[in-house]
């Protein structure tokens, strides 16, 4: 982690802004994808933004307080306050309350804050204050932005979002919203579509597939949470250079995409990492959207910004996965990811009502979503592109992979882990040995 400085944040009171206009008070069912228990937590964004002198004058935390209100009107479910129904069916309570916005002013330049802006950010708690009583799920506000002003003129903007309302491609539709109606749009580019429906249970739900993602194996996961008050957080970097030196550990044209290649070879690493007994039983979750795959036969409009996303799992012995070549863990992986059918996203839909909305085993799983083409290095505000914007931090045994440039100016992907500090250690080394060839000595 970056060395940090000691900063201070003056902060404001806190207020709801509402929508712009009169919204429609009903009530709104979730998708049981939305419902699913492990996706009861709210994500940490951060945005940070270089002084721009063209917006000289211009304070961001009027102009995005401005915004948002006019946003909240397509998107008015988010002003609303989730309930829960019969066997606690989440659903919103579209009642226009709002979402809550704090700003604040630091006693720093943003620039001294250097490579601590990038996961995991030191400056979390100071960025995206928890207000009291509003970090919970139901009867709490479903999205909380604070503006950080720096004395140089730059600002941070940080949203923490509930995920049962909405997945990383469902924020970037916000997103784009908020960017146009700031910069004049009277209406977003994209319409937002609720229709929640598209990804609910059929009238008779049956389970017709094998889901080890809820798989109970209570030896290891009592293991695992025996250790989470211990976990630490450390990033890595996979860029052109760090990727060449994982692809010379597969055949020459082997079939499979660049991030399959980066998850099988973090999972194996992390794995070794672990140093678990080679017959512990270990997994890795992996991420599929479901938006846009007309193989799947489920069409969502273009609009939808729910949850759409299956989290199946790869499951091996950690002595062969630690043990094998880093093509061991890629099939495994692809042969997951070629299971995926309609058939599979609705037995999933019907299993979280049947098992009454489980958890992602914690049993060694490790989960890595890709962020990087959600863009949030890309959202103007007026005042250009963010030097950094991303996922703040990993939670737990999930990982979230974030665009970022390198000193040299490189674009790569950014991954935080979480480990204890003995794997942590261990896993630092493997990264530092594999990747020797492009480690400057100091």
């Amino acid at each position: 982690m970056a060395n940090t400085l000691p900063i201070s944040i003056n902060y404001h009171k806190p207020k709801l802004v509402v929508p712009s206009s009169v919204t429609p008070h009903e009530t709104k069912r979730l998708s049981e994808i939305d419902d699913q228990g492990f996706i009861r937590f709210q994500i940490p964004i951060l945005m940070f933004y270089k002084y721009n002198s063209s917006m000289k004058g211009k304070d961001p935390a009027r102009i995005i307080e401005d915004g948002l209100s006019k946003t909240l009107v397509f998107y008015h479910p988010l002003a609303g306050r989730l309930i829960e129904g019969p066997n606690k069916k989440l659903m919103v309570n579209c009642n226009g309350e709002g979402v809550l916005f704090i700003e604040g002013d630091a006693n720093i330049e943003l620039e001294k804050l250097g490579e601590s802006i990038k996961p995991p950010c030191p400056y979390l708690d100071l960025l995206l204050h928890n207000v009291p009583g509003s970090d919970g799920i139901i009867g709490s506000p479903l999205l909380l932005i604070q503006v950080t002003r720096f004395t140089c003129g730059g600002f941070a903007v940080g949203f923490r979002v509930s995920h049962t309302m909405m997945d990383g491609y469902g924020f970037k539709m916000f997103l784009n919203a908020l960017s146009e109606l700031i910069q004049g749009a009277s209406t977003p580019s994209i319409l937002p579509v609720w229709q929640r429906h598209l990804l609910s249970a059929r009238s008779s739900p049956c389970i017709t597939c094998s889901h080890h993602e809820f798989d109970e194996e209570i030896e290891s996961k009592i293991a695992w949470e025996s250790m989470e008050d211990k976990l630490i957080q450390e990033s890595f970097f996979f860029g052109n250079e760090e990727m060449e030196v994982i692809k010379n550990q597969i055949p020459p044209n082997y079939g499979c995409t660049k991030f399959e290649l980066l998850m099988a070879f973090l999972w194996k690493c992390r794995t070794i990492a672990l140093d678990l007994h080679p017959e512990e039983i270990v997994r890795l979750t992996y991420v599929i959207n479901i938006r846009g795959k007309k193989s799947l036969n489920i069409e969502l409009p273009i609009g939808y910004y729910g949850n759409a996303f299956v989290t199946p799992v790869v499951v091996s012995k950690a002595g062969l996965l630690c043990s094998n070549p880093v093509t061991y863990a890629v099939e495994l992986i692809k042969k997951v990811k070629d299971h995926i059918n309609e058939e599979y996203i609705k037995s999933v839909i019907d299993l979280t009502v049947i098992k009454g909305r489980p958890e992602l085993t914690k049993s060694w799983n490790f989960l890595v979503s890709d962020n990087r083409y959600i863009g949030f290095d890309e959202f103007d505000f007026g005042w250009g592109n963010p030097i950094f914007g991303g996922i703040s931090k990993a939670t737990s045994f999930i990982s979230f992979g974030v665009s970022v440039k390198n000193d040299k100016g490189e674009k790569g992907v950014l991954i935080a882990i979480s480990l204890p500090p003995l794997a942590m250690k261990k896993l630092q080394d493997i990264y530092n040995m594999t990747f020797r060839v492009i480690i400057p000595r100091i």
